[in-house]
C-alpha cells in the first residue's frame, strides 16, 4: 500500500515540484494540497494522509499553528506523521513544531533522495533528526525561553535500564552508540526504545529529548 502523503505549501512552485518528486516513487501517492494550514486542517481530516509535508511560514494560519490543530484535533482522530519544512537548519519555529508533535523538520533545499526518504522514514515510525543534528537541536532547545516545566513523575513507569537507555537516548545518542555505552545488543535496545516511548506516551524519540531536558532530567552540558 502506498504512503498517503498531503503536501502544504503557499508557494505553488514549490509545491508542484515537491509533488512531482513524490509521484515519481512507486510507494508514494500524494493525496492532495493545501496552501495555507487552515486548508491543511480540511484536507487531512478528508483524505487522511499518512504524512503531511508542512511549511512552517503561510498566510491564514501558520504550519506550527497548523501541526498543532491536526494533531490536536478533537473532530477527527486520524494522527499523520507532520514533517515540518523550514529554510534554515535550526529555526525557531522548529522547536514549536516539535512542540506541536511533528516528527521533525526537513530543509526546502534537501535533494530529491532526502525528501523520499524523510517521507519513508517518519512513515516507518523514526523521528526525522539523526543523532547529530538532534544534540544541535537540544542544545538551541533549552536555551529558548519557551521552555516548559514538566513533572518527571513519568519516569517512575521505566525499569532501571530503561531509564539509562533513555538518559543516553536525551543525550542524541543512537541505538548502536547506546549498545556500545550500556554494552548491548543493538536489537536489545530497539526494543527498550520502544517500551520507553510506549509508556511515555512519546511519538518518536526526538520528542523523549524534549521531554528530557523539559522534566530536567537531563541538564545541557552536565554529564
Amino acid at each position: 500500500m502506498s504512503i498517503r502523503v498531503l503536501v502544504v505549501d503557499d508557494q505553488q512552485m514549490f509545491r508542484v515540484g515537491l509533488v512531482a518528486i513524490l509521484q515519481s516513487q512507486p510507494d508514494i501517492a500524494v493525496v492532495g494540497e493545501a496552501d495555507d494550514g487552515a486548508a491543511a486542517l480540511a484536507k487531512t481530516r478528508s483524505l487522511k494522509p499518512d504524512v503531511v509535508l508542512m511549511d512552517v511560514r503561510m498566510p491564514t494560519m501558520n504550519g506550527i499553528d497548523a501541526a498543532s490543530a491536526i494533531l490536536g484535533d478533537t473532530v477527527s482522530a486520524h494522527r499523520p506523521r507532520i514533517v515540518m519544512l523550514t529554510t534554515f537548519d535550526i529555526d525557531d519555529y522548529v522547536f514549536a513544531a516539535l512542540r506541536a508533535g511533528a516528527s521533525g523538520f526537513l530543509l526546502k533545499d534537501a535533494t530529491p533522495e532526502e525528501l523520499v526518504g524523510a517521507v519513508r522514514t517518519v512513515h516507518a515510525g523514526d523521528a526525522l533528526l539523526s543523532p547529530s543534528v538532534t544534540r544541535k537541536v537540544v542544545a538551541e532547545f533549552v536555551g529558548t525561553p519557551q521552555r516548559r516545566l514538566v513533572s518527571a513523575t513519568p519516569m517512575a513507569a521505566l525499569t532501571e535500564r530503561e531509564r539509562e537507555v533513555f538518559l543516553l537516548l536525551a543525550a542524541g545518542l543512537s541505538n548502536l552508540e547506546i549498545a556500545d555505552r550500556l554494552f548491548l545488543a543493538e536489537q536489545t535496545v530497539k526494543t527498550h526504545v520502544s517500551r520507553i516511548l510506549s509508556k511515555l506516551a512519546l511519538r518518536d524519540r526526538v520528542h523523549a529529548v524534549v521531554l528530557a531536558y523539559e522534566s530536567g532530567l537531563v541538564v545541557p552540558g552536565v554529564g
